[in-house]
């Protein structure tokens, strides 16, 4: 399921779009109103996260034209609260308005509902890269179909996070945050979890062909089809 993120703000726009892969959404991002529209005409988003504080073109006006040619459910994130704008946007056919700051678990049960709503179901399968797929439920690594690994929670949410961001150097600083949290593991242990991931999932861990390191900077997953061992 595609969701489109538009907002002008790339930081937020890249935790909205951690937030909303790991849900299980595939994300497509725009940061100002006419780059929403374009962007929304070429991919046919299943969902759109709109904000209201635009350059070019102003949220209000984006969401007004997407609702004249469709139903794709549209969220809308601002820091405008007032009454007079949340009624505003839903005149204009938002499904839901969420005022900022809003925690990630709000986001997505929000998410969800207008969906539930709009008759889509949502759906959080596993997660596909190459030839690699995630099964989170049973913590299960397949290369082209036949099983590679069983992975430990540890591993898996290291592969999750990776998975979500292929192609993307992440910061070892930021991989631990997400795996371990801000104060349970530091550089060492992320070392010693790439090098027990990669024994599972690479054809030859000493030279990798999946999960690349870049010196001085991080790790990342290289979405490439490699050839069975």
């Amino acid at each position: 399921m595609k969701a489109l993120i538009v907002d002008d703000d790339l930081v937020l726009a890249d935790v909205l779009s951690f937030t909303l892969r790991r849900a299980g959404f595939l994300v497509i991002t725009a940061h100002d109103g006419q780059a929403a529209l374009d962007t929304w005409q070429a991919e046919s988003p299943d969902l759109i996260v709109l904000d209201l504080n635009l350059p070019r073109i102003d949220g209000l006006t984006v969401c007004q034209r997407i609702r004249e040619k469709t139903s794709t459910p549209i969220l809308i994130l601002s820091v405008r609260g007032e009454d007079d704008d949340v009624v505003r946007a839903l005149e204009l056919g938002a499904d839901d308005y969420i005022t900022k700051p809003f925690s990630p678990r709000q986001l997505v049960a929000r998410v969800q509902a207008v969906l539930r709503r709009s008759g889509v179901t949502p759906t959080t399968g596993p997660l596909v890269i190459g030839d690699l797929t995630l099964d989170l439920a049973r913590r299960e690594l397949y290369r082209s179909g036949q099983l590679l690994a069983q992975l430990t929670a540890l591993e898996c949410r290291l592969m999750e996070v990776l998975m979500l961001n292929s192609g993307h150097v992440l910061p070892a600083d930021t991989l631990i945050t997400q795996v371990w949290g801000p104060a349970g593991g530091d550089r060492t242990m992320l070392k010693q979890l790439v090098h027990r991931l990669r024994v599972k999932i690479e054809p030859d861990p000493s030279s990798p062909v999946y999960l690349e390191t870049v010196p001085g900077v991080g790790y990342a997953l290289v979405n490439r089809f490699s050839p069975e061992p």
